[in-house]
């Protein structure tokens, strides 16, 4: 069944909303690209190292790239932030709510804060919309803060916190490394008007923003492709239950669950009581079948058999990681998890990549000139000077690649921003403490608002549709 074919059976109401639920999304990563990818063609423009159309352009292309190529791993950060049971289990009229709410609450604060020229996170204001409705759902259905997935929210929270440090001691560091090195006063000094920068630092400072939006695609991108899996999953969640490019993963998971029950005896251990149901379920309904495509559509087999592999999923993890789980074992358990259980429901379509890596690079070639008026000549008391910019940059495209790689969101504008900040103090030049004390107030107050807003959007949601 594809994508067109699952959207006819939804009634006249829904396909409307799932239609501007979908653009929603895809208007929050356009957002993104001009909002957060801004600080990526600052030190370029400002050096003069390249005109801003190209820059631009140029950042938009490795934007793109970074999309395509990043993986996975940060947008199901992004997904399991918020029980994704509950899409389905609160049914239409929740569902619905919940996915505009967070969409709308996102989408309002991202363009408030641009409207100001405020370097805020993407990453803080889709996080916030995420856990304030799950938090109100969590009030309105009586569950409490069982409306948010605590455990996720905690390791994402660290990356959130720590990155701008990092930023800002790295990039100070590094400036301080350059001085050492490479005597060089110029490169050390705001650039006078119509001033060039050699062609080295020009050729560094290239390959640097280039860096940071390859950077940025492969983090920020995936944000954007977790959001629109929420959608999928929120409207159509029999379709979107397993994977539909690689469907015939039904016959891995299938031997993955006969394999189970004869590893845990080869080395020993009897099979946790928690995977007998989920196994016996599998292997029921799989059986005999070459893919997921056979499994019935119009029933919720579908989502019973993720259910299913997501549960034998947790406690092969849970087993995975108790010491006591002998060695071998454990890698056995860790490589059928990650192998032949999470690729069946851990995807993305290739139609949400692609239409995701468009809306951020195209994002990236409009809008941009607000912040980066912000971060080049209102955090220094000075003008970004192009070692300055070269040494931020650096350790930000370093940072966030190495997030990416680890499934971690992180700030694009924080690590930025705050690297910004570390090579003014190491230079000697200062901070302008107003607009540090704005993206610091704005830093602490984007996750409470946005929970508010989201949280108040889906409250009004709830009450229109009963």
């Amino acid at each position: 069944m594809t994508f067109l074919d699952a959207v006819s059976t939804l009634a006249t109401g829904p396909l409307v909303l799932l239609f501007v639920a979908l653009a929603t999304a895809f208007a929050f990563e356009f957002i993104n690209g001009f909002h957060d990818t801004a600080n990526a063609v600052t030190t370029v423009i400002y050096s003069r190292s390249l005109p801003p159309l190209a820059a631009v352009v140029y950042s938009g292309f490795m934007n793109f790239l970074g999309v395509l190529l990043g993986g996975t791993a940060v947008a199901f950060s992004i997904v399991n932030l918020l029980p994704v049971d509950l899409l389905v289990d609160a049914r239409s009229g929740a569902a619905l709510a919940m996915v505009l709410s967070l969409l709308i609450a996102g989408v309002l604060w991202n363009l408030g804060t641009w409207y100001v020229g405020l370097p805020v996170s993407s990453s803080h204001t889709l996080i916030g919309s995420i856990l304030g409705v799950g938090l109100a759902n969590g009030l309105w259905t009586g569950q409490g803060l069982a409306g948010v997935k605590w455990d996720e929210c905690l390791k994402v929270g660290l990356a959130l916190l720590i990155s701008p440090a990092l930023g800002f001691v790295l990039a100070a560091g590094l400036l301080l490394l350059l001085k050492v090195t490479i005597r060089s006063e110029r490169l050390y000094q705001p650039p006078p008007d119509h001033d060039r920068p050699p062609g080295w630092i020009r050729t560094l400072l290239i390959g640097t923003c280039g860096g940071v939006s390859f950077a940025h695609g492969s983090n920020d991108g995936q944000k954007g492709m977790g959001l629109l899996l929420l959608v999928l999953i929120g409207f159509l969640p029999l379709h979107y239950a397993l994977t539909v490019t690689e469907p015939q993963r039904a016959v891995q998971v299938y031997e993955a669950s006969r394999q189970l029950p004869h590893l845990f005896a080869a080395h020993g251990q009897s099979l946790p009581i928690e995977l007998e149901t989920a196994i016996a379920m599998l292997q029921r309904e799989l059986e005999g079948k070459n893919s997921f495509d056979e499994l019935p559509v119009d029933r919720e087999v579908r989502w019973e058999v993720r259910q299913a592999i997501m549960s034998v999923a947790r406690t092969l993890k849970q087993v995975a990681a108790d010491p006591h789980t002998p060695q071998p074992l454990r890698h056995e358990l860790d490589r059928l998890r990650r192998q032949q259980l999470l690729p069946a429901v851990e995807y993305v379509p290739v139609w949400v990549v692609i239409g995701t890596a468009l809306a951020l690079g195209i994002g990236t070639c409009i809008g941009y000139r607000r912040i980066v008026i912000t971060v080049a000549e209102k955090i220094g008391k000075q003008h970004l000077a192009y070692a300055q910019g070269a040494a931020a940059e650096s350790v930000a495209a370093i940072t966030i690649l190495i997030a990416a790689l680890t499934g971690l969101p992180v700030s694009t504008t924080h690590v930025l921003s705050s690297g910004v900040a570390g090579t003014m103090i190491a230079n000697g030049n200062g901070i302008q403490q107003a607009t540090v004390t704005k993206i610091l107030t704005a830093w602490l107050f984007t996750l409470p608002a946005t929970m508010a807003l989201a949280g108040l959007l889906f409250a009004i949601g709830r009450l229109i549709s009963g």
